[in-house]
């Protein structure tokens, strides 16, 4: 039985069991406890706060974790990353008072920086040659310039909404950072194999992440030029119609170019196109 350590709470909570979900796997919602076991594939998982996920694994409390690579980093746990998820995606940075002349990086030396995050901003500061005098919270550190209890912060931004709202502004990035499947170094065969089952589903998910199965009906005086609009995974399936002049044509597209190439699919005689979601593709 393979146990993976997930965040009790949370959006990386949610990002990480839709992917179990989506990947078939069968955890039980109801009535949460600490340790639930899936009731359709040899892996349970452990809710733990995200900050205690680095420890757990690289310790073998359990086998494999999902974390924020923030949380991953600042830790500085001995595990293996095995895959980056491409989730909960988040910045770490240095933000100060909107009003503030900012001269760059150089401006913080001598300040006061209140951070959740210290091992990463003093890793930082210390290879700029920066010193500065680090103020550590567990809690809402973007209050903190207001309240007189730091010049500035360092800490997660997202959409930058919570800077604005306390009237700060963003000057540094740091790191950016993703959901991470992370391992013990020390997992024995039995539990190898579960895990690359696992990577194997993960993987089927995430391929299919962003893409639609497109079919159509051409001209075939004009399929050669169709298919060179056409960005498929290899080439295109064709498929024979009733009407001889016709064909059938089947393929896959990213949506983040699906309605330029469906406007040029259209441009070249395409018709009767019709859009799937894909929910897994195995390669």
């Amino acid at each position: 039985m393979l146990r993976i350590a997930v965040q009790s709470k949370g959006r990386l909570f949610d990002d990480t069991m839709n992917l179990l979900a989506e990947a078939d796997i069968k955890i039980s919602s109801s009535k949460r406890t600490l340790l639930v076991q899936s009731t359709n594939f040899p892996i349970e998982v452990l809710y733990l706060r995200d900050d205690d996920i680095p420890q757990s694994v690289a310790t073998g409390v359990a086998d494999i974790g999902i974390v924020g690579e923030n949380e991953f980093c600042e830790r500085g746990e001995d595990a293996d990353i095995v895959e980056r998820l491409g989730f909960s995606k988040c910045r770490l940075s240095l933000a100060i008072p909107k009003e503030v002349n900012y001269t760059g990086l150089e401006w913080f030396e001598g300040k006061k920086i209140a951070t959740s995050y210290p091992n990463i901003l003093r890793r930082y500061m210390d290879e700029h040659e920066i010193d500065i005098e680090i103020h550590v919270i567990t809690g809402s550190v973007e209050i903190s310039p207001g309240i007189g209890l730091a010049d500035g912060i360092f800490d997660i931004v997202s959409s930058g909404s919570t800077l604005i709202s306390n009237n700060l502004r963003e000057v540094e990035v740091l790191m950016k950072s993703e959901a991470l499947l992370i391992a013990n170094k020390e997992l024995d065969d039995t539990k190898r194999e579960t895990l690359r089952e696992l990577l194997f589903r993960i993987g089927a998910v995430r391929q299919a992440e962003d893409k639609k199965y497109v079919r159509m009906n051409v001209p075939k005086d004009m399929l050669d030029e169709i298919i060179k609009v056409l960005p498929g995974l290899k080439s295109p399936t064709i498929i024979p119609l009733a009407d001889e002049q016709w064909c059938s044509v089947h393929t896959v597209l990213n949506q983040k170019r699906f309605w330029e190439i469906i406007g040029r699919l259209k441009a070249l005689g395409a018709q009767g196109i019709l859009v799937t979601p894909i929910e897994k593709m195995i390669l």
